[in-house]
């Protein structure tokens, strides 16, 4: 069953939907929404049980991709750019399995169809489950934790835009961490194995290891209508590192 996603959207003109990655939310593509805003009407989505968007009891690509449909069919849009980054980009490409009629073409943000292994997750979602934000007074404390060992202080400034004053005196996380910990299976998995048609650009950074060249056949063979374009100094977060690039090549699409 689908949930009412939040979102913000700017702009007019073609649609272009854009869906964040794992630990994420809307707000990362600001920058560039607001940017692509001036021609496209732009929406910025937050994906289930990420930042303002509902807290649920399940995490999965099918579900995820039906939230987005259902915000599709709400806003009345057709013939869109559907563009997502990381977990946001495997909605993406689940939508475009279930959805194909209602897109013009998929934009994918470095990562791949594939069952990745939870590497450095495990520790990023052990640590925000040890958090114990009932015992922090401010947000310098949960971040002294985190930093103790996720050791990129990116990946820590990045986690801590999530962290909120719930209310006076008690901070709380936007994503849904409980949740995340025990589904993380589910959104380092596979999708499913049925082709896609629709044009698409997989956009991948140069020393990200997401894309690496041995899955490139792969990709080709279920995405036949797709190409790869590589930023070579960009890492994983391509997006942030590289948002002009970004912008570039996403109108390339539009």
């Amino acid at each position: 069953m689908s949930v009412e996603l939040f979102f913000r959207r700017e702009g007019t003109g073609r649609p272009i939907v854009i869906l964040h990655g794992l630990y994420g939310s809307g707000d990362n593509w600001g920058h560039i929404g607001r940017t692509l805003a001036a021609d496209y009407d732009v929406v910025l989505v937050d994906e289930r049980d990420h930042g303002r968007s509902p807290h649920t009891d399940h995490i999965t690509y099918p579900l995820m991709a039906e939230d987005v449909h259902a915000l599709v069919q709400k806003l009345g849009l057709k013939d869109l750019v559907l563009v997502g980054h990381s977990m946001g980009g495997k909605t993406a490409m689940t939508f475009a399995q279930r959805w194909p009629e209602l897109l013009k073409s998929l934009v994918v943000v470095d990562i791949g169809p594939r069952e990745y292994a939870i590497g450095e997750h495990a520790i990023i979602v052990e640590t925000l489950a040890t958090s114990d934000l009932a015992n922090k007074a401010t947000r310098r404390e949960v971040e002294e934790h985190i930093a103790r060992t996720v050791p990129e202080p990116g990946v820590v400034q990045f986690l801590m835009k999530s962290l909120y004053w719930e209310e006076p005196g008690k901070l709380a996380w936007r994503f849904n961490v409980p949740l995340l910990q025990r589904d993380m299976p589910y959104i380092l998995g596979a999708i499913g194995a049925e082709a896609v048609k629709v044009p698409t650009l997989f956009i991948r950074g140069g020393k990200s290891p997401y894309i690496p060249r041995e899955d490139l056949p792969q990709i080709k063979e279920q995405f036949p209508n797709s190409r790869v374009e590589t930023v070579p100094f960009a890492g994983h977060w391509v997006h942030a590192q590289a948002p002009d690039e970004v912008m570039a090549l996403i109108r390339t699409m539009a």
